[in-house]
């Protein structure tokens, strides 16, 4: 079954990681690693990435002659016939199906034999993949990506809920302006759940280390380990001081999961609060679905939040199936760069009132891809309120395509148009708030949030 995705610059990955997974960026890098170098492949974990080595530094031992000098040892690589057929059918994906027939004003046709000319000149297979990554990333849409065959085996795992690592349980994002990671969610069970770590909390360093390099990034490598080995991390709650935690690693398995509580309003109604941070889980509609009937177990809800606000995106069935318990018809539709129109249309499903239930949905710049769209759309239908603070604007739909040897791009092929406002290009101007509201997600709590506060309001 074809499966398409937009994803953001984040968290699709999600379930795993941090909510700004680099294996979903474009790569910074204008040349791939020297072959000498340990080549690595990046997994979606605790933290930004996990860079597992796929395999060891050659060992070449040297035995000097009484006369001359050894000379340094070379690796050669020689061309792969799979690797050029690989390159020039991407290239020419591109060229054929690409969204923008402009390519975002680059020269598709010089890029193609620079590289071309790199494949043909021979890569290990990591430098390959990374190469591939970064012609696509020259397209400058932020979202086109090359993934290699394990990267593909962790999406897949991904969207089907089945997060896999050793860890403390956390998802992150880094904040390099205050030189922190802030917590988004922590997984059920978890060593940072029973710590009582819990969003908003903000980890500043592990076992000594600054949770950020010198780059502003995750360092991934400090939360994850062995099992049933110890580390200690400071973290800061908003309004507190820093304290020290003595956690241990434990496995971390299961599916992204969707937080949900109960709030009351200044004049006592019953509002659920609903966090997506993401949609790349098939999962998530049916947690969805759950957490609608125990909020109502206890009394019928007068409202619900839902906060988009670290929402990184993911597939259309899962957007399809969270959006289908509030409206239901033809919500807009895809087109590509000939203009062709494919319908997005969901079919309603009413869960404790949901159908009808007022809406508020939170929004700001971390709202990406279809965590975008459905936020645009439910406004659009005039179905909630929006607050927060406007998005970036990165709707651009992703088709996949499969090679031979397990590789796998996501190609921008269509962008989004709203059916009661098609005049509307959300890829330019974002997603914006009916009511302007702005904080910072690490220097809040759920209970001072201006933004939750500001939601709450609406509902009296």
């Amino acid at each position: 079954m074809k499966r398409w995705f937009l994803l953001g610059l984040g968290v699709l990955f999600i379930a795993l990681g941090c909510q700004t997974l680099s294996r979903w960026m474009p790569s910074q890098s204008a040349t791939p690693p020297p072959p000498l170098l340990s080549p690595t492949l990046t997994v979606a974990t605790d933290t930004a990435t996990w860079l597992v080595p796929s395999s060891p530094i050659p060992t070449l031992t040297l035995t000097p002659s009484a006369t001359f000098a050894a000379p340094t040892p070379t690796i050669r690589v020689t061309a792969s016939a799979e690797q050029i057929a690989i390159f020039e059918e991407l290239w020419r994906i591109v060229r054929d199906e690409y969204l923008y027939p402009d390519f975002n004003g680059v020269d598709w046709e010089a890029i193609g034999a620079e590289y071309r000319q790199r494949v043909q000149d021979g890569l290990t297979p990591e430098a390959f993949y990374q190469a591939m990554d970064e012609m696509l990333a020259r397209l400058n849409d932020d979202h086109s990506v090359f993934l290699s065959p394990q990267e593909v085996a962790e999406e897949e795992a991904e969207f089907a809920g089945k997060t896999n690592y050793v860890g403390i349980g956390v998802l992150i994002s880094a904040v390099p302006e205050r030189q922190r990671g802030t917590i988004i969610l922590t997984f059920p069970n978890s060593p940072a759940e029973q710590a009582g770590l819990q969003a908003h909390d903000n980890i500043l360093s592990v076992d000594g280390q600054p949770i950020l390099d010198e780059f502003g990034f995750l360092r991934s490598e400090l939360l994850l380990g062995e099992p049933n080995t110890t580390l200690e991390v400071v973290v800061q709650r908003p309004g507190e001081s820093p304290r020290a935690l003595t956690l241990v690693r434990r496995p971390i398995s299961g599916a992204l999961p969707v937080p949900y509580t109960v709030l009351t309003t200044p004049q006592g109604k019953r509002v659920g609060y609903l966090l997506l941070a993401s949609l790349s889980d098939s999962t998530i509609p049916r947690q969805i679905e759950d957490a609608l009937k125990e909020m109502n177990r206890q009394g019928a809800l007068d409202g619900l939040i839902l906060d988009n606000r670290q929402n990184s995106g993911g597939a259309d069935t899962v957007a399809k199936g969270m959006l289908a318990l509030f409206t239901s018809g033809r919500l807009g539709y895809f087109t590509n760069r000939h203009q062709e129109r494919r319908w997005f249309e969901v079919r309603g499903k009413n869960v404790s009132g949901s159908a009808s239930l007022p809406l508020v949905v939170l929004i700001g710049p971390d709202t990406v891809s279809f965590g975008e769209i459905i936020s645009g759309i439910l406004q659009d239908q005039q179905r909630a309120t929006l607050i927060g603070t406007p998005t970036e604007g990165n709707i651009e739909l992703l088709w996949s395509y499969d090679f031979s040897d397990g590789s796998r791009a996501w190609i921008a092929h269509e962008r989004f148009v709203p059916i009661n406002h098609p005049e509307q290009d959300w890829e330019k101007t974002g997603i914006q708030p009916d009511l302007l509201v702005f904080s910072n997600w690490d220097e809040v709590t759920l209970s001072t949030d201006p933004v939750i506060l500001a939601a709450l309001e609406v509902f009296d």
